[in-house]
Parts: C-alpha cells; sequence; structure tokens
C-alpha cells in the first residue's frame, strides 16, 4: 500500500491569505522581511519541498516494493533447492540438514494416541516393578 502524500494546510490557507493581500496592495511591504513577495518565496518553497518529499515518497514505495519482490523470489529459489537436496539426498541425510532443514529423524512428532499409549505402558511397568 502506498504512503499517504502529505499536504500542507498552512500552504492552502496562505495562498488564499495571499489572494486577498494582493487585493488590499500587490506590492504590500511592511520592511524587515514582511512583504508579501517573501510571503510568495516562502510558499512556493514551501510547494516545492512538499513536491520532493512527495516525490521521495514515490521512489521509497517503488523501491519498498521491489524488496518486497526479491525476497519473495529468494524465498521460493530457497525453497526449491531445498526440495532438490531432499529429492537427490533424501531428507534423512546430513546434506538435507546442511541446507537448513530438520533431518527426519530428528523430528519429533509422535501421535497422541501414542503418547497415550507410552504414557499407559509406562504406568503399568511402573507399578508391576513397585
Amino acid at each position: 500500500m502506498p504512503r499517504k502524500k502529505r499536504t500542507s494546510s498552512v500552504l492552502e490557507k496562505t495562498e488564499q491569505q495571499t489572494i486577498g493581500f494582493q487585493s488590499i496592495d500587490p506590492s504590500l511591504n511592511f520592511g524587515d522581511s514582511i512583504s508579501l513577495q517573501h510571503l510568495a518565496e516562502l510558499t512556493g518553497e514551501l510547494r516545492n519541498e512538499l513536491n520532493q518529499y512527495n516525490k521521495m515518497l514515490n521512489t521509497l514505495d517503488s523501491a519498498k516494493e521491489k524488496i518486497e519482490t526479491l525476497e519473495k523470489s529468494i524465498r521460493e529459489t530457497s525453497e526449491r533447492l531445498v526440495s532438490g537436496v531432499a529429492t537427490k539426498y533424501g531428507k534423512d541425510s546430513r546434506e538435507y540438514e546442511l541446507a537448513g532443514a530438520v533431518r527426519k529423524s530428528d523430528r519429533v512428532r509422535k501421535a497422541i494416541i501414542t503418547r497415550l499409549k507410552s504414557n499407559t505402558d509406562a504406568k503399568a511397568s511402573a507399578i508391576k516393578t513397585a
């Protein structure tokens, strides 16, 4: 999702005020950088900075999208390589483990019934020995 572009309420308000100031006197100047011309320069500078900022956001969005695409491509390629190693060497091989996967013999996946049966057998043999 692209980032939200920035606007400036100050810029919009100042542009409206500038129209009013120009209707009073197009060369309004109170000295000491308090002039309509200076205000117009500042609003122009702010507009340019906002445009530059929004362009940077577009560039960032493009870069982020490219990074995400590359990450997805890398994940898929890595998965395929691990699958290829599993196909060639087997899921219980040392090569499969070196590829970053967990060997089949190292996985602990007993069914609930097996665990329950093991616990029952262990309790039964403990009672017999006692």
